[in-house]
């Protein structure tokens, strides 16, 4: 499973629209599941049951017909088989779908780690793609977005991270665009003209309202139950996602003061390391794991 093809599965289905506000949780079946199999599935390291996910996906809000249709999608793309057993069936994790699942879950849970003094250094991409071409220039932008480059100007994308010039150079040549792109590292003047520079490339008011939103979503999740914290669990999961392809995670000297990411950073771990022992046991419930 490339880094593409993990982009792919664990970026939002359309251009973000942070201006209004959402409660945790309106999301599809497919990236429901998908979350499902990534907190619960892969690190038990077991077949489970369609009745476990429909049980699952229930609480979330998912009708049957959908968890259905969502299990033989995933099953279509390559990421889980069904192995039949009289009239149930029991879904594995390929190796594709576990490669999947432990890359998104590694830029999950590592993505908003505080980082050290910035350097002043950038990566600086020169890419175009012929304006006929609509599918590829989608896809071009998906996967800089993906690897947290900003769009300075059209064909122009930055990113504070030179580090990240092997990735963002592979990923060129596997879409096919690394003939007609250049990549270079430098200084972009003094920090006021940094700040300026990513005030250009990203939106970052709107990425703040984005977090706040998921500031006031999740402390209002209130759950009184096993059943109930896992769907806080899945749904607070589900929803910080979307972060790491929307935020670029830029060094703090270029970031406002007070960013709301540092707090929903800290709220989501503690949430998460809260509500998982509670959730953990309603989904063994689920598994018929629970007696051991």
């Amino acid at each position: 499973m490339s880094a593409s093809q993990t982009a792919a599965a664990y970026a939002p289905a359309a251009e973000p629209e942070f201006r209004r506000r959402r409660e945790l949780g309106a999301a599809s079946a497919r990236s429901l599941l998908l979350t499902v199999l990534g907190e619960f599935v892969l690190p038990a390291g077991r077949p489970v049951w369609t009745a476990a996910f429909l049980g699952a996906l229930d609480l979330l809000g998912v009708e049957e017909k959908a968890v259905r249709q969502a299990l033989a999608r995933s099953a279509a793309e390559g990421w889980l088989t069904g192995e039949r057993h009289g009239r149930r069936t029991a879904w594995h994790l390929t190796p594709a779908g576990r490669r999947l699942l432990t890359d998104g879950t590694e830029r999950i849970y590592t993505f908003g780690r505080p980082a050290g003094d910035w350097d002043g250094q950038w990566l600086i991409v020169l890419a175009t793609v012929p304006e006929t071409n609509r599918r590829l220039r989608h896809l071009l932008r998906t996967r800089l977005a993906w690897n947290g480059l900003g769009n300075l100007a059209p064909g122009v994308w930055v990113s504070p991270h030179p580090e990240r010039r092997p990735q963002v150079a592979d990923m060129l040549a596997e879409i096919g665009v690394a003939g007609t792109s250049t990549l270079f590292t430098g200084h972009l003047g003094d920090l006021a003209e940094a700040r300026r520079v990513a005030g250009e490339a990203w939106d970052l008011g709107e990425i703040e309202l984005a977090y706040e939103d998921f500031l006031d979503a999740a402390r209002a999740l209130r759950p009184r139950d096993d059943a109930e914290t896992f769907a806080a669990h899945t749904r607070l999961v589900q929803e910080w996602r979307r972060f790491p392809f929307l935020d670029p995670g830029l060094p703090a000297e270029l970031l406002p003061d007070d960013w709301s990411g540092v707090r929903s950073r800290t709220l989501f771990h503690e949430r998460h390391d809260t509500w998982r022992p509670a959730a953990d046991r309603h989904w063994k419930s689920l598994t018929g794991d629970d007696a051991g």
